[in-house]
């Protein structure tokens, strides 16, 4: 049985991870496929290279030989996303492994990104090795860096054990570590690597045992159909094999394995057999669900099927009715959307879609706004075309009591900024659990509704001219505190369909910030900018001059368009009210009234419809 190690890897945005697995695969020696790009493990799909954050679980093995004739160490190097939105796919890929590297920048120190992932980690029980990277930063602050990872720990509920956590000091980008932090007597990454072997122990399991394979993972390709991927918990398994898949419901449904792979470097590789604890790819079955089992044929026993936190927020999807519609995308009927929707199911365990019959469209719920954002963003990119209305809260009722969604939120801004951040959440009935300053930066952390919440990132990175960081976690259920975000200011409508011109957009931007620059197509009921004041406002962006055989001198000299607000998706999503769609298209992420004429939209209200 060869020896196994199965790490996963925990990092926030820039901290040095794609570089670190980069040097463990170089020195390794690890054949690396011609076609693997410089992004390596980390954020190889588009959005993630876009947003700094890691999306989707990845995996990539090593072999490692420490010394001549010695036992080689294959280690499975398991990528984690960072964002607590994504809690469905970190906790399904922390079930394959049996251990973690925590990596921190050695200036910054823990980040809050880290946060959600490392509490899954210690509620497993994996053991934790702590990195320490980039310590050839001029400006390291290592001792304080330490205090705070243990400040963490114990924050996390992390027992003695794990509060004694061993440390490693590296720079990735020299391809260097050591158990000391002093980067001149470092020759290699070899220290991780007896950290691997030394600290996180071998899979559970035994080979003699009938076979056993969770499913956490399903891919496709285009010669071998849908892919299973999982670790092996008992036995061991072969190409050609009969083997028997556990649904849900508990139903056995015999397979032959067709293709049975193992990971190599970055890359899949097809192999005779694999044994207890290896991560495996198999083909075959036909139709894979994540959460199952994939057992002996003879003697099928079921693992514990896989627990993933509920959804806490929900959107209404529906076809795009706008007098723009079926112009920009090329999947834009019923059919076509709610095919893709019940397909993200399949590989997505924390999402729920629901056909909404009040509106002939779908109800979609996910951890919260980013994960519904991404999924938008993604069939967008695939060429969808639809709309979606505003997001709303999932409420639960428990033991009779209607309970909201909570969310801890952690903010970084600047010392001078802290006041206005502290005033805005406190209008949004958000509690001050903490604050701390470091080097003119303020760290505060606050409770507050989810609902509450709705619409402030945009007010953040006004507030602190961009400088403002957020994140947040999903922290509890509890009761309504009766605040609910309603936006301070009224949109600027289109009054007429047509082309924006500057004449028509420089008379409008008195009014308020637009959303849209000259020569862009507008339809009547399009929403084109946010007025200053809180009513909304219909105005022409249409309209010409009327041209004349007289003039002024000088007339026009100073008049021009300011710069659009560019509104992306997530923007779009905060900033509508509850009588506005975000049109979304391959090509444009448009805001619009659901009732697009204004008479029309004044009599359904005075009949209170």
């Amino acid at each position: 049985m060869i020896n196994i190690r199965n790490v996963a890897i925990i990092a926030h945005v820039d901290h040095g991870k794609t570089t670190l697995v980069d040097a463990l695969l170089k020195q390794s020696k690890t054949k690396l496929h011609k076609d693997s790009t410089a992004t390596l493990i980390m954020d190889s799909n588009e959005l993630e290279r876009e947003r700094g954050i890691t999306i989707f679980s990845k995996n990539a093995s090593v072999v490692w030989n420490p010394s001549a004739g010695s036992e080689q160490v294959k280690i499975n190097i398991i990528d984690t996303p960072g964002h607590a939105d994504f809690g469905g796919e970190v906790e399904r890929v922390l079930k394959m492994a049996d251990g973690c590297l925590l990596l921190i920048d050695a200036k910054e120190g823990p980040m809050p990104q880290t946060r959600f992932v490392l509490k899954k980690a210690l509620e497993m029980k994996h053991k934790v090795i702590v990195v320490i990277n980039k310590i050839d930063k001029s400006d390291a602050r290592i001792p304080y860096v330490l205090d705070k990872t243990l400040d963490l720990f114990l924050d996390l509920g992390a027992d003695d054990n794990a509060a004694y956590f061993p440390v490693v000091y590296a720079s990735a980008k020299n391809g260097k570590a050591g158990l000391a932090p002093n980067l001149e007597e470092m020759t290699d990454i070899t220290p991780i690597f007896e950290a691997i072997i030394k600290e996180i122990p071998a899979p559970a399991g035994e080979e003699d045992k009938p076979l056993q394979i969770l499913t956490t993972t399903l891919s496709t390709d285009t010669h071998k159909g849908r892919i299973a991927i999982g670790r092996i918990y008992n036995g061991k398994i072969t190409s050609g094999q009969e083997a028997a898949q556990i649904t849900r419901d508990g139903e056995i449904k015999k397979f032959k394995v067709t293709f049975l792979m193992t990971f190599e470097g970055l890359d899949k590789a097809e192999v005779d057999e694999a044994s207890v604890g290896d991560i495996v790819s198999i083909a075959g079955i036909l139709n894979p669900v994540i959460g199952e089992t994939i057992a002996d044929p003879i003697t099928p026993i079921a693992l514990p099927l896989l627990h993933i936190e509920e959804p806490t927020i929900r959107v209404s999807f529906m076809v795009n009715n706008s007098p723009f519609a079926g112009r920009e995308g090329e999947f834009k009927t019923s059919r076509q959307i709610e095919e893709r929707l019940f397909k993200e199911l399949e590989t997505d365990m924390a999402l729920r879609v629901e056909n909404d019959l009040t509106n002939g469209g779908w109800t979609v719920s996910g951890r919260g706004e980013l994960h519904l954002a991404i999924l938008m963003e993604r069939m967008r990119r695939e060429g969808y075309e639809f709309q979606v209305a505003r997001p709303q809260v999932i409420d639960k009722v428990i033991d009779g009591k209607k309970l909201t969604p909570y969310e801890k939120v952690f903010i970084e801004v600047p010392e001078d900024f802290s006041g206005v951040v502290i005033q805005k959440m406190g209008i949004r009935r958000g509690d001050l659990l903490d604050m701390r300053s470091d080097n003119g930066i303020a760290s505060m952390e606050f409770v507050i509704s989810t609902k509450g919440l709705f619409g402030y990132r945009n007010e953040l990175v006004t507030d602190t001219r961009g400088l403002g960081i957020i994140n947040t976690l999903f922290f509890e259920y509890g009761p309504d505190n009766g605040y609910s975000f309603e936006r301070e200011h009224g949109s600027i409508v289109a009054y007429e369909s047509g082309i924006a011109n500057g004449y028509g957009l420089t008379s409008a931007q008195d009014r308020g910030q637009l959303f849209i620059e000259p020569a862009v197509s507008v339809y009547k009921g399009q929403v084109i900018g946010e007025n200053s004041r809180s009513e909304d406002m219909r105005v022409n962006v249409c309209k010409t001059k009327h041209l004349t055989n007289m003039r002024s001198k000088g007339e026009g000299v100073n008049v021009h368009v300011k710069a659009p607000k560019e509104m992306d998706l997530e923007d779009a999503l905060e900033y509508i009210a509850d009588d506005e769609f975000v049109e979304i298209t391959p090509k444009n992420i448009r805001i619009r009234k659901i009732i697009l004429d204004e008479s029309d939209a004044r009599r359904i209200k005075s009949q209170g419809k």
